[in-house]
């Protein structure tokens, strides 16, 4: 038999990242917290939480809250089916669903989706952000029960649906242009042009250089982790960058941004991907996921 006081112990450490504020959640203290997390690692021969400021779970850890959120989507569904069977002065904890998407997308057009779906359904929502190439690995490893992802190939125990894609451009300010690619964009002045990138796994700018080139170019980059800060740095001229059309089209319009290369846009194809386990208790996330997506991404 499962201890689910012990399991529900791990799953809300690592949510609230104390044992204190989970035996607040848990109306219990923190010791019996501390003696239910122990006894199950001593019962599993292995660790479940990395104690610190906040604990964070170990992969068995995870995989532990994972199969606690399958549990909580369960005791929603049935207790809205059969209200009688929770206690009048003990309301039912809301349950949080760890979901992942990309920067860009959370950015654009996710949010609307998102926010959408948590009005209606009663559920908490953790969002994990990482590179549309790379959130697939979230879902592999167990960590998420769905994510946006550039993966079109199901990941194991996963469906899929196309969403669309993000259309992005290669943009810059015109004194950027001006300083840097006054006599045309050539591959020798963009390996002098400062660009702008997210982080070591965002690739976009070689992407988009291989795509209108046909070769790779090491070129000098500025870091920075932001997708409304991107808009801003090409803005100010700091470099030139990939942003979505959804955030710079207006700026396209105005003139205040040009596309580096005229009519050059670079499309990443999308899809949602889902836990088939809890893929019938998040049809109506899907649902929104979809609809947004079709709305706003290029078809």
């Amino acid at each position: 038999m499962l201890d689910y006081a012990a399991l529900r112990a791990v799953a809300m450490v690592v949510q609230t990242g104390s044992f204190e504020k989970a035996a607040i959640v848990l109306h219990v203290t923190p010791s019996a917290i501390s003696q239910r997390v122990k006894q199950l690692e001593e019962r599993l021969g292995a660790v479940l939480i990395l104690r610190g400021n906040p604990c964070t779970p170990t992969e068995k850890g995870e995989w532990v809250c994972r199969h606690m959120e399958h549990v909580g989507m369960l005791e929603t569904e049935l207790f809205g089916q059969l209200p009688s069977l929770l206690a009048p002065e003990q309301p039912g904890q809301k349950v949080t669903l760890h979901i992942a998407t990309n920067a860009d997308s959370l950015g654009t057009w996710f949010l609307e989706a998102a926010s959408g779906f948590a009005k209606t359904s009663g559920y908490l929502l953790n969002i994990a952000v990482d590179d549309q190439d790379h959130t697939a690995e979230w879902l592999q490893r167990g960590r998420v029960l769905a994510a946006v992802t550039s993966l079109e190939k199901p990941v194991q125990g996963c469906r899929v649906t196309p969403l669309g894609s993000l259309r992005y451009h290669a943009t810059a300010s015109p004194e950027f242009m001006e300083r840097y690619f006054a006599g045309g964009v050539t591959t020798a002045r963009l390996a002098q042009a400062p660009s702008i990138t997210f982080n070591q796994k965002d690739r976009l700018q070689q992407q988009w250089i291989s795509q209108v080139f046909g070769v790779p170019v090491v070129h000098p980059t500025h870091w920075l982790p932001s997708t409304q800060s991107f808009v801003d740095a090409a803005l100010l001229g700091m470099g030139w960058g990939m942003n979505p059309h959804l955030l710079v089209k207006d700026h396209l319009a105005t003139g205040r941004l040009v596309e580096v290369m005229p009519d050059t846009p670079l499309d990443i194809p999308l899809y949602w991907q889902v836990n088939r386990l809890a893929a019938d208790g998040l049809k109506e996330l899907t649902r929104a996921v979809v609809d947004v997506a079709r709305g706003e991404l290029v078809q």
